[in-house]
């Protein structure tokens, strides 16, 4: 699953793939998936790191805030380390969503339902967010 969070945490979209499926090329289609905001950064993990990926995200005026893969060539030597703890929100709200216990153990047979179970889970923890702030 690949989530597209806002700078809270709060999730502004997902991709389902296969296990087999490359992080990197998902990008752009995460990029398109929900409100289309202007973002100021993009954090992501190695596994999206190429070239296209941050071309994509300079196109779209952030800052690419990509580690790079220990087996790439060239490798720069500056990397934002103080936006890429932003990533914790990422894997903060991964959490939050298995505590759900149908996308933690993916009981969905077909994609669509789980892709329901997932959005679902996402709707009561924005709702959760707003009554309690």
């Amino acid at each position: 699953m690949h989530l597209k969070t806002d700078r809270n945490g709060q999730p502004l979209g997902f991709e389902l793939t296969g296990g087999e499926a490359s992080d990197s090329k998902q990008f752009e289609s995460l990029m398109d998936t929900g409100p289309q905001v202007r973002h100021r950064a993009i954090i992501a993990d190695k596994g999206y790191d190429s070239d296209v990926n941050r071309e994509i995200a300079r196109k779209a005026g952030a800052i690419p805030v990509i580690p790079y893969r220990s087996n790439r060539r060239n490798i720069p030597k500056h990397f934002a380390t103080a936006l890429y703890r932003g990533r914790a929100r990422i894997e903060q709200m991964m959490g939050k969503l298995k505590r759900f216990k149908r996308v933690a153990l993916r009981c969905e047979k077909t994609a669509r339902n789980f892709r329901s179970i997932v959005a679902i889970a996402s709707a009561f923890i924005l709702i959760k967010s707003v009554h309690t702030a």
